[in-house]
């Protein structure tokens, strides 16, 4: 299956690239619901151990879909202003390695505050079916592959969440089935996208 991409890269040096990557997500998932679009995902060039990289790419089977994202106001201005430059929307090189960034919401039950979030609503459904609450001894953390975090605010909440995202080699290209963040996950969107890494500049 053909597919075609474009790249935003970050420019600043000193950016907030889990909140940059957050708000390139976010502008994603409005377009995706406002358009009824299904089979867009995304791929992150530059990821490291260390760092989700400085460049988000979008990935799509239909051309013309990417030129109507790109033009997204958000991209025009913060390329105008000196934030952001975009590439065109290019095809997908052949014999490109498949990857998948998977949200894996299951990193977050290792942390503290999301423990603490967790035990809370179990204790409030607890009361409300009228029974005591005795939450099990918390288990030692387990050990998690390494990920990187995005930031997002709920448009209809506006309250600040996080997308907990792995990568993961894949053995060949698979269907684009992703959720609407752009993403696979571990059971239900097993979508893969092409590694781009060796196409993009790193600077």
């Amino acid at each position: 299956m053909q597919r075609y991409y474009f790249s935003v890269h970050f420019l600043p040096k000193q950016a907030n690239l889990a909140l940059l990557t957050g708000r390139c997500i976010s502008i994603m998932h409005g377009f995706i619901l406002k358009h009824n679009i299904e089979r867009m995902g995304v791929t992150f060039p530059n990821w490291s151990d260390s760092s989700i990289g400085n460049v988000i790419a979008f990935v799509h089977p239909d051309k013309g879909i990417l030129n109507t994202f790109i033009e997204q106001a958000y991209f025009v201005d913060m390329q105008d202003c000196g934030f952001f430059k975009l590439s065109q929307v290019l095809a997908v090189p052949e014999n490109c390695q498949e990857i998948r960034f998977i949200r894996n919401q299951a990193v977050a039950k290792i942390f503290t505050g999301e423990s603490r979030r967790r035990l809370k609503r179990l204790q409030k459904r607890a009361l409300a079916r009228g029974e005591d609450f005795n939450p099990k001894k918390l288990v030692a953390p387990r050990e998690v592959d390494i990920f990187h975090r995005v930031a997002m605010t709920s448009k209809s909440s506006q309250e600040d969440y996080i997308l907990h995202i792995q990568k993961q080699n894949a053995d060949c290209q698979a269907e684009p089935v992703f959720s609407n963040y752009g993403f696979s996950s571990n059971e239900k969107f097993k979508g893969t996208v092409p590694d781009l890494s060796p196409f993009i500049e790193s600077n």
